[in-house]
């Protein structure tokens, strides 16, 4: 039970703080959603989040938010407009279904970060789980370090840039998402293929990488997209479904 309300939290330079030790999540986002209806506080931080769960969901307002320390599952989920950034590492499905604004992890993130999400950029400054970018429709995901199995899984549309390595089936049965990896990649998934790196993908991934803040030499990755062989069914590829 909340103890303080979020109004009587201390306000220091026009930025609101939230202490989970002394509100709840739920005092946390309705005062962040109360924000959507009129901005009068852009900026705000999180402290003693403590592993809490669907922290920071559901904005569609252009907020500064800084959550110190760990983030249990969902957090920063269906993002809109808003900047968040995790001091620390966070469970699964961190931004899954964002639309647009930025959700930067300072640590790693679980399985699905970022899945289904349609726009916006997601910074994991670690390495990320299993399924990274699951069904992504449109979000740029940049991964400072490595990823696990199935990352890219039907992959729709934007772009999954790995810093480190992938594990194994990256890219299995996407569409259009342009993949980068620069270290090992354990396997490929169904109709994922090497591709040629022209310089219209040197420009896209030098563009990316400066956005997410990372200091790689773009001419070290390589490229990873669809055959389009699974596009429409075909008896004889049957098996590969």
């Amino acid at each position: 039970m909340s103890t303080k309300s979020v109004a009587e939290s201390v306000t220091t330079s026009g930025k609101q703080t939230v202490d989970l030790a002394q509100q709840t999540v739920r005092d946390l986002n309705q005062a962040l959603h109360d924000q959507n209806k009129e901005l009068t506080i852009a900026e705000w931080e999180v402290l003693n989040p403590k592993g809490e769960h669907n922290l920071a969901v559901g904005l569609d307002q252009k907020l500064k938010i800084d959550i110190h320390g760990p983030v249990g599952y969902y957090c920063a989920g269906m993002n809109k407009e808003a900047d968040i950034t995790v001091h620390g590492h966070a469970g699964q499905g961190i931004a899954e279904n964002m639309m647009s604004g930025s959700v930067r992890v300072k640590g790693n993130a679980s399985s699905a970060a970022g899945a289904t999400a349609h726009g916006g950029l997601l910074v994991i400054e670690g390495d990320a789980g299993s399924r990274c970018g699951i069904s992504m429709k449109g979000i740029d995901i940049v991964v400072k370090g490595s990823v696990g199995h199935m990352s890219c899984f039907m992959g729709q549309a934007g772009s999954l840039v790995v810093c480190g390595d992938a594990g194994d089936a990256l890219g299995d049965s996407l569409y259009e998402v342009h993949i980068y990896v620069k270290g090992k990649v354990k396997s490929l998934g169904a109709d994922c293929i090497e591709k040629e790196m022209r310089q219209e993908h040197l420009d896209e991934l030098s563009a990316l990488l400066e956005k997410a803040g990372v200091d790689e030499d773009p001419k070290a990755f390589k490229r990873y997209g669809s055959a389009r062989q699974l596009y429409n069914f075909k008896v004889d590829n049957a098996s590969a479904y």
